[in-house]
């Protein structure tokens, strides 16, 4: 069950719930006001209210806002960094390794908890905090797939870690652009059109020790 699940399902005040239930509908409740409202326009109130808590309990679990924000941030920013280590270790056939990836990037911005929004168009970059953990997740996705790149062309780290950083980019930026479109291209088509302009460019790079890809 998610977060905003468990929210959902523990919404009637008064519910006495046990710690880390409790933490993971806070979690919920205050996703849900910033996804909606931003982080500069949500209040602790509001996500009180969302949660239905005191703001006392509230602040039990978290003392500040800012608190609150970070440990979604903590957790979202880990979501997709397993997906897309989940999507590389998915199988050893590079092409395929490459439309897994880009698929953990669309589903990652599709969920309907609307995530990716902290991470990736957050108003409260200019947060050391913030910038910390949203510059983490980019540079820990781009050396998962920087080792594979590494590892199947003998391409230096540096020069691997610059073509990685390209694949995530491209993943993540038109992932969003796909949703902003109202994914106006059915998934699977997008994922596929993405994974063939992706392999393009990557299968120039022979496999290590071969002539071809």
């Amino acid at each position: 069950m998610t977060a905003i699940e468990q929210t959902e399902a523990a919404r009637p005040r008064g519910t006495r719930l046990p710690r880390r239930a409790r933490r993971n509908q806070l979690l919920g409740a205050a996703q849900e006001v910033f996804v909606a409202q931003g982080y500069h326009a949500a209040a602790m109130d509001d996500i009180a209210e969302r949660a239905g808590v005191s703001k006392p309990v509230l602040y039990q679990h978290f003392p500040g806002k800012l608190d609150l924000y970070l440990a979604l941030l903590d957790q979202h920013c880990e979501s997709l960094i397993q997906a897309v280590r989940g999507a590389l270790a998915s199988t050893t056939d590079n092409k395929q390794r490459v439309r897994a990836t880009m698929d953990a990037y669309f589903a990652y911005v599709e969920d309907d908890g609307g995530a990716f929004r902290l991470v990736f168009e957050s108003d409260l970059t200019n947060e050391p905090a913030v910038r910390e953990r949203v510059d983490k997740v980019t540079v820990e996705c781009a050396e998962a797939i920087c080792d594979v790149i590494a590892e199947d062309t003998g391409l230096s780290r540096a020069e691997s870690m610059l073509l990685a950083s390209g694949l995530g980019g491209l993943a993540q930026v038109v992932a969003r652009s796909w949703l902003h479109s109202d994914r106006s291209v059915p998934r699977e088509e997008a994922v596929q059109l993405l994974t063939s302009l992706a392999w393009r460019g990557i299968a120039g790079f022979p496999l290590h020790g071969t002539d071809h890809n």
